[in-house]
């Protein structure tokens, strides 16, 4: 199960990507069926009633979905092989997507058509600035490429290479990023243990966090804070573990009542509250600590 919490914190989703179906959570619960495509990757769009998500089944296609009447709006045909990363912009209809065929994709939600193409070496990675100007794109697990929006078919404007931060260890493989909600750090997850806090104007790593178990190689899923102070991720334990986003040294790890692996760790970005998920959703507050006289 995974989960996605809409920018302004109102909304929020979950999916099983076996059973293909997600509900639309808020103050009432909609449960939203998509079997025969299966569900991946949702994202809300900028308006709470509709979203984009992958396909599981059938073909790999990118589907834009009603969340008001459960009908598909668009299609979006083009990847041939699974789509691993999907993000919408924070501030228009434009989103990225990449796919084990090696291609990110710039779409549009308002056209099926793709808007810009890239032939990628590797598995990608990509995510969107909070500003929504440029995207940075990750390649071979040790190159972030940062592009303009507006000229990203003239290359990247920087390039930060990373390979020394990977240990000489071959199965070290990227699976996500995100730019901090000050879009001064960028976090890279991993299939390890590893992960990694990165200057988003110098490149320079400011921090390797490991303290969390991965012993499965799953591919873990972290997110900072709304006010950029902590990073919380997932673990092969089932807990959740949390850190400085400032210097990525441990700050605690949280026993949950999870049964399996932790797939999803995502913060709402207005309110404190904390969503996780294996195969069931848990939602967490924080507990208010009266101050001591």
């Amino acid at each position: 199960m995974s989960a996605r919490i809409q920018t302004a914190g109102d909304f929020g989703s979950a999916l099983h990507r076996s059973r293909g179906c997600f509900g639309w959570l808020h103050k009432r619960g909609l449960d939203i069926n998509s079997k025969k495509y299966g569900v991946d990757l949702i994202r809300f769009s900028h308006t709470i009633d509709n979203a984009v998500h992958c396909s599981t089944k059938i073909d790999d296609t990118i589907r834009y979905l009603s969340l008001h009447d459960n009908k598909y709006i668009r299609y979006f045909f083009g990847h041939t092989k699974q789509v691993v990363t999907l993000c919408m912009s924070p501030v228009d209809d434009m989103f990225l997507s990449g796919s084990l065929d090696r291609t990110i994709r710039l779409w549009d939600l308002r056209s099926q058509n793709c808007q810009g193409l890239m032939q990628v070496p590797s598995r990608p990675i990509a995510a969107f600035d909070p500003e929504g100007l440029i995207f940075a794109a990750g390649l071979n697990s040790e190159l972030v490429k940062l592009y303009d929006l507006r000229s990203f078919d003239k290359g990247p404007f920087l390039t930060f290479n990373l390979a020394g931060a990977k240990d000489n260890s071959s199965s070290v493989e990227w699976r996500s990023m995100q730019f901090s909600p000050t879009s001064k750090s960028i976090l890279i997850t991993t299939n390890t243990s590893d992960m990694l806090l990165v200057d988003a104007f110098e490149g320079t790593v400011k921090a390797k966090m490991r303290s969390h178990p991965n012993t499965l190689g799953i591919s873990i899923d972290a997110t900072f804070t709304p006010d950029a102070e902590y990073i919380f991720c997932s673990s092969s334990d089932g807990r959740i573990f949390s850190y400085s986003a400032t210097n990525g040294v441990p700050i605690h790890s949280f026993t949950t009542d999870h049964t399996q692996q932790i797939n999803c760790v995502r913060f709402n970005p207005r309110y404190s509250m904390l969503a996780t998920a294996c195969n069931q959703l848990r939602l967490w507050i924080p507990t208010l600590v009266p101050d001591e006289a």
